[in-house]
């Protein structure tokens, strides 16, 4: 008779060991392409203050910008599950660094206006393509804290461009745009060179075509969760629409608000790591729905505040609630989404945060006109019914995703009794890994 120990793991190795390879290729060009993130945060100032915009009129023109994204949520999920992940986020990336230099050399309304779509459609055509590749790559257990992984290095590269960015814009719009552009060919050619193909396979091209957007669009509990997902997203946004016009029409400079930024990148760097692989044990839509309620006391709390300090404060409250919610939506999406069409699943679910984006800076700039108070209570109120919307569905989405957790657990069942001395997570683990080559 024999016994075996199974033997914790340690600290690091619970945080971030058992991942393949390939994500932390993807992970390290998220961090980089992240750290060069400085032109959207500041586009609001750009246009009132270097191109003498009103806040309707860049209000409009961010709304532009807000059109080409969602456009580019719908095509790239297309584009990932007919052509592949890989080309689709490289592709997606040389041309956000065309765009990029393109706008910053710009000086015509037209040719502003132009530039700023081009840019919506090209800048998050790789958050798709990103999605599915994690939901590829990484057996279903480990997804919560893959995504996690993936939102501490976008926030770790976060918090670099909100202090460089200010810097940098203080020097002169230029070189935000050529630093943009530069970061976003590299995420390109890493992934190129580092990520392989993950596409399901065989007949991959032939069974993406079978699908569809339709078939999203008749799944009632996704189409349910985007809505929700817009409304978080809308109030989302407005940390880098009206908070900066915000606070610079209270008397702030750029640099100000860069610096209360960047307390939200470190704060997600210090606090997330540590509780990221807990949270995402925990039942997803009950703790999104918590992490919403956390941001929507933040937002509505800029309603009371008027010094640098005070609007740290009120950031400190809304990352905490950014945090809990880290991880859990992406997960949410891959649970439900059938492998084949993991793509456009994850462009509907882009889709939400795009029409946010496109939403935000409209419905933000008229509710700052009427008065911050107004801006921030309203925002405040549209996320706590994000949050309510979340516990309505969360009995349909718990038994969703248990019903997708059964299948993996039955897989890796059978998996350990074809081979008795292995482990069930490495077993999945390696079958996500052999779709990739």
């Amino acid at each position: 008779m024999t016994s075996s120990t199974l033997t914790k793991p340690g600290f690091l190795q619970s945080k971030i060991g058992g991942l393949p390879r390939a994500f932390w290729a993807l992970w390290s060009g998220t961090l980089v392409n992240r750290v060069g993130m400085m032109v959207e945060p500041f586009i609001g100032v750009y246009l009132t203050q270097a191109r003498g915009m009103s806040l309707a009129t860049a209000g409009a023109v961010m709304a532009v910008f807000g059109v080409g994204s969602l456009i580019s949520q719908v095509l790239a999920g297309w584009l990932a599950d007919r052509f592949g992940r890989r080309i689709t986020l490289t592709g997606g990336m040389i041309a956000t660094a065309a765009a990029m230099v393109a706008l910053g050399a710009s000086t015509s309304p037209a040719a502003i206006v132009a530039t700023m779509f081009v840019l919506g459609l090209t800048i998050d055509a790789y958050r798709p393509a990103s999605t599915a590749l994690v939901a590829d790559l990484v057996a279903p257990e480990d997804r919560p804290r893959a995504y996690g992984l993936l939102f501490w290095a976008l926030n770790l590269g976060f918090a670099v461009a909100m202090v460089i960015g200010g810097w940098l814009a203080e020097a002169g719009h230029g070189w935000m745009f050529w630093f943009n552009a530069t970061t976003a060919v590299i995420f390109g050619l890493l992934v190129w060179r580092a990520v392989p193909e993950t596409r399901p396979e065989p007949g991959g091209r032939e069974a993406a075509a079978r699908g569809g957007f339709g078939v999203v669009l008749r799944d009632r509990l996704m189409v349910a969760y985007i809505v929700i997902c817009t409304l978080a997203s809308l109030v989302y946004t407005q940390a880098f629409t009206t908070l900066p016009l915000a606070m610079t029409g209270a008397g702030f400079d750029k640099t100000d608000y860069g610096l209360v930024m960047a307390v939200n990148g470190i704060l997600i760097v210090l606090i997330q790591p540590l509780t990221g692989d807990w949270l995402g044990r925990r039942d997803p839509s009950t703790t999104l729905a918590i992490g919403f309620a956390v941001i929507a006391a933040g937002f509505a709390l800029n309603s009371v505040v008027s010094s640098v300090a005070g609007y740290a404060a009120t950031l400190v409250v809304w990352t905490l609630g950014e945090i809990v919610t880290a991880g859990i939506p992406g997960a949410i999406v891959a649970a439900l989404a059938p492998a084949h069409l993991r793509g456009r699943y994850s462009g509907m679910y882009g889709l939400s945060w795009s029409a946010g984006a496109m939403l935000a800076p409209l419905l933000g700039t008229r509710l700052l006109e009427a008065g911050p108070t107004t801006l921030w209570l309203t925002v405040g109120a549209i996320e706590l019914v994000a949050a309510g919307g979340l516990l309505a569905i969360g009995p349909a989405l718990r038994r969703r995703t248990g019903t997708a957790q059964d299948r993996t657990e039955a897989a890796a069942h059978s998996l350990t009794e074809a081979t008795p001395h292995s482990r069930a997570k490495t077993a999945v683990r390696e079958r996500a890994e052999s779709t990739s080559r």
